[in-house]
């Protein structure tokens, strides 16, 4: 008889963010495509050992989307479980507010599959997780209330 506790389970830690610039008196922020392109979301990735989430944020948005950008806050720390392989993973991702410095966007080869600028707006309503559109909701907020949030692009 197979019990339950033969399935093993693992914790997994990664941060990311959302990267931002104003064009227009505009709020647009940079998503990833994943799965096919059928998955719009936050880029992220995992935290190296030694490595701050700061840093490892600055570090994946970079390697994901081909943008530099600049820790400006936390905004907020999402946990989710997932199946690989015969284990469950109880992931925890730290997601910071970064304000975008120079690049162009170029998704990564091999891991995502598109990767764009888009309206505040319009990431809010394409982005396939739930945890992901509060996130982009507290960005907007701290967006709102920030005393000065001119950038050139």
């Amino acid at each position: 008889m197979t019990s339950r506790r033969s399935v093993s389970h693992r914790t997994a830690y990664s941060a990311g963010g959302v990267i931002y610039r104003i064009v227009a008196a505009q709020i647009e922020v940079a998503l990833i495509a994943t799965d096919r392109g059928e998955r719009w979301g936050l880029p992220k990735g995992h935290v190296n050992r030694g490595e701050t989430a700061e840093a490892a944020a600055v570090r994946e948005v970079a390697e994901e989307t081909g943008l530099e950008g600049v820790v400006e806050r936390h905004l907020a720390t999402i946990e989710y479980w997932f199946r690989s392989g015969t284990a469950r993973v109880h992931k925890y991702v730290d997601l910071f507010l970064l304000r975008y410095q120079r690049g162009e966007v170029r998704p990564q080869a091999g891991e995502v599959d598109d990767a764009r600028w888009f309206p505040l707006e319009e990431a809010l309503r394409r982005v396939s997780f739930e945890r992901e559109r509060d996130v982009l909701l507290l960005a907007q907020q701290a967006l709102q209330h920030a005393p000065d949030t001119s950038t050139s692009p």
